[in-house]
């Protein structure tokens, strides 16, 4: 039986598919097996951490488990830390403590990632997490490089440099790793000069840190200095990942730089990141932005696969490049290729509307978006319909748009019901939105330009009666 059990568990760890490991699970209790650790433990890790495991599976398989020690909650906290559900890892890591199983390291590195990714904030103060208390508690505070790498990271994630400072600062020995924490904080942060001292003084660098400084230039539109880095970047022979490309392909949007866009598309299909969707995507959009639409088209023919942001970025390039036509074929082809739209898509085709003047079209799309397709109107959608009423002189059925809204109306909505008085010169109109404007920004000046403008246009309509 020891035989089998050990066939059985090298078969689970070369397992390639779920429906394989079901075979071999039920093998397991068939034969009387299912109490044998070394099976379990093979089986339970595919389910919990393989790509192609089912961590739902998993959970199951771990409740039969008669014996748990900390290597079957290591396996599934681990699993838990890096799905949807985060949190779980921390349910999980509580039931031990409760089942009096002490915690080691690799339970402490998982926890830590798991933390990472739950939406919810931290406090400031190093040692206020409650996963950091166990840290110091257990003693994994100064033993484990990695653990003290993960609660630097675990701060950097949530942009809490002090905190990240102060675990950095403790550290025996640091590496390269430490260093990058440090400056990824600094960069969720957005304190992108104390970010790059830290950059400056390591050692050595990672593409964690490479790109954590090319993605915060990128992202404060400081996109000079993050192609600059990029330059350097790969003339320390440092190879960049997807995260590194989709940040210099989104400043040479920012920039409108098509040339040096060309070499960066040509760099991608050279190192073999051609087939990554999401630098695809950013192509597209970068293409579009520079007014490339050839270009974007060849990108989006080319991709085996699309993803929603893929068919939503082509559609929104179209409605923008003003070609309603195209619009609305995308927008067929993904239906019908078994993709369900969501509020950027309806964003697009409405944007595509206001741009033919489509006015009762555009009314019943935006009708058919939350009753067909369940999906709620944003302020975004609502300035589409204003701008589209508006333009078409239908200046009261915009303005009751607005006061009907379930959210909050914003100065961008009310500005573009603004734009459209100052079109047909509607001084009562003009007036009660100003009205509606200054309640929200009291101290700005320029919507008393604007209503002048109105009368002054009002006034050149009569005269001209």
């Amino acid at each position: 039986m020891q035989s089998l059990a050990l066939t059985l568990a090298s078969m689970a760890e070369n397992c390639l598919s779920m429906s394989l490991l079901k075979q071999i699970h039920a093998f397991t209790i068939c034969n009387n097996l299912r109490h044998h650790p070394i099976l379990l433990a093979k089986i339970l890790r595919f389910a919990a951490v393989s790509p192609a495991g089912d961590l739902l599976y998993a959970q199951r398989l771990f409740d039969q488990i008669p014996q748990l020690d900390t290597f079957f909650y290591n396996t599934l906290i681990r699993g838990y830390s890096n799905s949807p559900w985060p949190a779980c890892s921390v349910r999980l890591f509580n039931e031990m403590r409760h089942n009096r199983l002490d915690p080691d390291g690799f339970t402490f590195t998982f926890m830590l990632k798991a933390r990472s990714r739950m939406k919810m904030s931290l406090p400031a103060i190093m040692g206020s997490d409650e996963i950091h208390g166990a840290v110091f508690k257990f003693g994994f505070l100064t033993q484990y490089l990695f653990v003290q790498n993960g609660l630097i990271h675990l701060y950097a994630s949530r942009g809490i440099p002090m905190a990240a400072h102060r675990v950095f600062n403790e550290m025996v020995a640091v590496d390269v790793v430490s260093w990058s924490g440090l400056v990824v904080a600094h960069v969720k942060a957005r304190e992108l000069e104390h970010a790059r001292w830290v950059f400056d003084q390591m050692p050595e660098r990672d593409v964690v840190s490479w790109t954590a400084m090319v993605a915060g230039y990128s992202q404060a539109k400081r996109s000079r200095e993050a192609l600059e880095l990029f330059r350097e970047m790969r003339e320390a022979g440092v190879r960049p990942d997807e995260v590194t490309m989709v940040s210099v392909i989104s400043a040479c949007t920012n920039l409108g730089d098509i040339g040096t866009g060309l070499d960066v598309h040509k760099y991608i299909n050279e190192n073999g990141f051609g087939w990554m969707i999401s630098l695809c995507n950013a192509l597209i959009d970068m293409y579009s932005k520079c007014g490339c639409m050839d270009r974007a088209w060849q990108v989006f023919s080319n991709m085996n696969r699309k993803s929603l942001i893929t068919w939503n970025t082509m559609i929104m390039a179209c409605a923008n490049y003003g070609n309603p036509e195209d619009t609305f074929a995308l927008f067929s082809c993904m239906l019908n290729s078994g993709i369900l739209p969501d509020g950027i898509t309806f964003l697009a085709l409405l944007t595509a509307y206001v741009h033919k003047g489509w006015v009762d079209e555009g009314c019943q799309l935006f009708e058919r978006m939350q009753r067909d397709y369940r999906i709620q109107a944003g302020v975004e959608h609502y300035r589409c319909m204003v701008d589209l009423l508006g333009h078409a002189g239908r200046l009261e059925e915009a303005y009751n748009l607005i006061t009907s809204m379930p959210m909050p109306s914003n100065d961008v909505v009310w500005g573009a019901l603004l734009a459209a008085c100052r079109i047909y010169g509607d001084v009562d109109m003009g007036e009660r939105v100003v009205q509606k404007l200054l309640e929200l920004k009291p101290h700005e000046g320029g919507y008393h330009v604007l209503l002048r403008d109105i009368y002054a246009i009002a006034g050149q309509r009569v005269e001209s009666k």
